[in-house]
């Protein structure tokens, strides 16, 4: 629907995609014992017992897949105003890639979204597989962070106080499932600082008012700067480990031993990547329609 050899016909764009690996039995016990870090107890709280939690209900990681669709269709558009956004894995536990340059390029997004791990540096990667690979085999798992950028943004996009350009992609990006943490440029680092270390020094480079550097992440104010746009997401560790945890009945309301069964990611900040790039295209896309910036 809504796509004519390879050109839109103004229908409503359909796509689905089949989940061919669903073990609903999987999730049977956990109707009764919740599993500590996820959300079938507020689940159950809030929908009284009536909500369905196969395969994780709407807290499923499933449903970052719609989101890349959604976000695939505005990268694509962005790219015709000369935008173009892009994310790696920053870390896994305490193993660090190379963080983005200053300034990124459309080549370096593209490789790094063409490699089967997404990390500037690869042994960097190495060092965070192997640690992925740890904690499966002591049946537990580890979290990570995804730094994603935004180049090619004017500056004066945004608004302040409660529209701002932070404000908006942080609402839509604590929408994907295992985010609990998002901050922009030197984000909680900043708190540490000195003004004098903090602060981007402005400066005119070919005929254009840039910052020396970009601590502030390309927004001031809830206000773009026309300099990349830098966020980076942190992803909790997987809740659902195979190692035996303490859980609740909550029909018989005691205490009670919980063992996850089933195939659970030991780490979902690699997979996690793709889904902030598309998280942060839709929301880009929307705030240069609303900015009235030309047509697309």
């Amino acid at each position: 629907s809504g796509l004519l050899d390879g050109k839109t016909c103004g229908a409503p764009l359909c796509a689905v995609i089949r989940n061919s690996d669903q073990h609903s039995k999987d999730y049977a016990e956990l109707a009764d014992a919740p599993r500590p870090g996820h959300a079938d107890y507020t689940a159950w709280v809030k929908w009284k017992g009536h909500a369905d939690m196969r395969g994780g209900g709407h807290f499923s990681g499933r449903l970052t897949a719609p989101l890349c669709i959604a976000g695939g269709i505005a990268k694509q558009i962005l790219v015709r105003r000369g935008v173009y956004v892009g994310a790696h894995l920053y870390s896994v536990g305490n193993y660090l890639d190379a963080p983005l340059p200053e300034y990124p390029t459309p080549k370096l997004f593209e490789s790094v979204a063409a490699k089967p791990f997404p990390v500037l540096n690869d042994k960097n990667g190495e060092l965070m597989q192997n640690l992925i690979e740890r904690a499966r085999q002591e049946l537990d798992s580890v979290g990570g962070i995804v730094e994603c950028a935004a180049i090619g943004l004017p500056a004066g996009l945004g608004d302040p106080m409660f529209d701002g350009i932070e404000n908006r992609l942080a609402a839509a990006l604590f929408g994907i499932p295992a985010v609990k943490g998002v901050e922009f440029g030197k984000g909680f680092t900043a708190a540490y600082l000195h003004g004098s270390q903090n602060n981007d020094p402005f400066a005119v480079r070919d005929g254009r008012i840039v910052t020396e550097t970009n601590h502030a992440g390309g927004i001031l104010g809830g206000i773009t700067t026309g300099m990349p746009i830098v966020l980076r997401a942190a992803i909790k560790p997987t809740p659902s480990i195979a190692r035996e945890q303490q859980t609740v009945s909550l029909s018989r309301q005691e205490n009670t031993e919980l063992q996850i069964h089933g195939r659970h990611d030991p780490c979902i900040a690699p997979r996690a990547v793709p889904v902030v790039e598309a998280v942060t295209a839709c929301v880009l896309l929307d705030l240069l329609l609303e900015g009235n910036h030309g047509t697309f």
